[in-house]
């Protein structure tokens, strides 16, 4: 894998708990929308035992000039040191990686099924999409406890108006405690919601991201309604 120099461009709150940052695309870089990176700090202050690098997903898509991970804030020596940095700070990363990508010749529906963090590689992919005008039926379903806490909400609610093929289900778990009314769906992803939304769950292709209890949640049920495991395609994200 090859080694790029990079540079913190910005960074900024996207949600509560959740920042994101922009980094420098070094020359020759090129990505697919759903692949990850991986990020070293450069003599950071502090650190423990995880080291100095961490893998990120680029939530931005191939089309746009600079990278950009989303990341919820953790009180970690890594993330702390990240949160501080200057901006213009070198880094050092390491990428891409990850095979969890749209196949832009497979014609069937694609379901993308989110949860917390996990929404960084649809986000690339929902924007990919708008930008190549892919003509492939995706539906995002975003699960999150508040309205508050889920990261480009906005953003994502607006894709349908532009983009005819795709569709946003965002999920709301704990939505009384939320500061705001909220319409949408409400609870926990399962098969009556999908079923709500998709006329054959057999269909498309389904590809999951989340923590580790949503990831192996969301495996089983598709496993329980008969999705094969070729058509099962997910990615955990671990807190640190």
């Amino acid at each position: 894998m090859t080694t790029y120099k990079t540079q913190l461009r910005w960074r900024e709150e996207v949600a509560e708990g959740t920042m994101a940052f922009q980094f420098a695309k070094p020359p020759g870089f090129t990505h697919q929308a759903g692949q990850s990176m991986t990020l070293t700090l450069v003599d950071p202050p502090h650190t423990d035992d995880a080291g100095n690098a961490r893998t990120f997903t680029i939530a931005s898509s191939p089309h746009e000039p600079e990278l950009m991970i989303a990341t919820r804030m953790r009180d970690s020596a890594f993330k702390r040191v990240l949160r501080d940095l200057p901006i213009g700070a070198g880094l050092n990363m390491e990428g891409p990686e990850g095979d969890m990508v749209l196949d832009e010749h497979d014609e069937r529906p694609a379901v993308l099924l989110a949860g917390g963090i996990g929404i960084t590689p649809f986000l690339a992919m929902a924007r990919h999409a708008l930008e190549t005008d892919l003509e492939r039926p995706i539906h995002l379903f975003y699960a999150s406890r508040r309205p508050e806490e889920a990261a480009y909400l906005e953003e994502l609610g607006e894709m349908p108006t532009v983009n005819p093929y795709f569709h946003f289900i965002p999920v709301m778990s704990e939505a009384k405690a939320s500061g705001t009314a909220w319409r949408g769906e409400l609870g926990h992803i399962d098969a009556a919601m999908l079923a709500r939304y998709l006329p054959d769950l057999l269909l498309p292709v389904y590809y999951f991201a989340g923590p580790p209890a949503m990831t192996e949640a969301m495996d089983a049920l598709l496993a329980e309604i008969g999705v094969g495991q070729n058509d099962r395609r997910h990615e955990t994200f671990y807190g640190y």
